[in-house]
C-alpha cells in the first residue's frame, strides 16, 4: 500500500516537460529579435510623434479657423442683430412719422376750419351788431321824428290860442291893466308860454333881423332908407319854433 501511494505522489512528467520548456524557451530567446522588436517599436513611436507634430499646426489652425469662424459668427449675429434692432427702429419710425405728419396736417386742417368758422361767426356777430345799432338809431331817429311830428302838431294847434291872448293883451287898455281878469288871463299866458319854452317851443326873433327865407315869410315890402336892405320891419304874426325845426314861419314885412 506504502509503494502504491507513492506511485499516486509520483509528479507528472507532462507538466513539467512544459515547464522546463517555457523557461528553456525563455532563456534559448534570441537577443536580436528583442533588438529588432524594440527598434520597431521605437520607429513606430518616432512615426507617431511625427505625425502628432504635423497634425498638431493643422489642429491649432483648424481650432484658430473654427474660433475664427465662431467669432465671425458671432460678430454677424450680433451685426444682423443691431441691423435688424435699426430696422425695426426705422420701420418705427418711418410708420411713425407719417402717422404723426399726417396727424399734424389734420390737427392743422381742423384748426384751419375752426379759425375760418370763428372768424365767419365773428363777422356775422360784427354784421349782426352793425346792424343792429344802425336798427336803433333809425329807430331812435323815427322815433325822435315822429315825437317831433307828433309835438309840431300839438304846438301848432296851441299857436293859435297864444295869438289870441296876445291880441287880447294888445288891446287892454292902460287903466284896465291893473284888473283882476286882465291879471288873471296874463297870469295864465304866462303859465302856458313857460310850458311850451319847457318842452322846447321858442319864438323867432323877427323885427330888425335880416331876411331868412327859413324862418320868415314876407308877405308885404317896403322902401325905407333908413333901414339896411333885406331887414325886417314889421311882423305881424310870431313865429315859433320846436327844437331845431320851425312850427310855423313869422309873417313879416321887408325893407329895401
Amino acid at each position: 500500500m506504502i509503494e502504491i501511494m507513492e506511485e499516486r505522489k509520483e509528479p507528472d512528467l507532462s507538466t513539467e516537460e512544459k515547464k522546463v520548456s517555457e523557461e528553456c524557451m525563455d532563456q534559448n530567446t534570441d537577443p536580436q529579435m528583442k533588438e529588432a522588436e524594440e527598434a520597431r517599436e521605437a520607429a513606430a513611436e518616432e512615426t507617431k510623434a511625427e505625425e502628432e507634430t504635423v497634425e498638431a499646426p493643422e489642429k491649432a489652425e483648424e481650432k484658430s479657423e473654427e474660433k475664427s469662424e465662431e467669432k465671425s459668427e458671432e460678430k454677424s449675429e450680433e451685426e444682423a442683430a443691431h441691423d435688424g434692432e435699426e430696422a425695426e427702429k426705422e420701420s418705427e419710425d418711418a410708420g411713425e412719422e407719417p402717422d404723426m405728419l399726417f396727424g399734424n396736417r389734420k390737427l392743422k386742417k381742423e384748426l384751419e376750419k375752426k379759425d375760418e368758422l370763428i372768424k365767419e361767426q365773428n363777422d356775422k356777430y360784427l354784421r349782426l351788431m352793425a346792424e343792429f345799432d344802425n336798427y336803433r338809431k333809425r329807430t331812435e331817429k323815427e322815433k325822435s321824428g315822429m315825437y317831433a311830428m307828433g309835438a309840431k302838431d300839438v304846438v301848432e294847434k296851441i299857436l293859435p290860442v297864444v295869438d289870441n291872448f296876445e291880441r287880447g293883451f294888445s288891446l287892454v287898455a292902460e287903466e284896465d291893466a291893473e284888473d283882476p281878469f286882465t291879471e288873471g288871463m296874463q297870469k295864465i299866458y304866462k303859465q302856458l308860454m313857460t310850458t311850451l319854452t319847457d318842452l322846447g317851443v321858442t319864438p323867432i326873433e323877427a323885427v330888425g333881423k335880416e331876411f331868412d327865407p327859413n324862418l320868415h315869410n314876407a308877405v308885404m315890402h317896403v322902401e325905407d332908407e333908413s333901414v339896411g336892405e333885406n331887414i325886417v320891419v314889421q311882423e305881424f304874426q310870431k313865429g315859433y319854433m320846436y327844437k331845431d325845426s320851425v312850427v310855423r314861419h313869422s309873417m313879416v314885412q321887408v325893407a329895401n
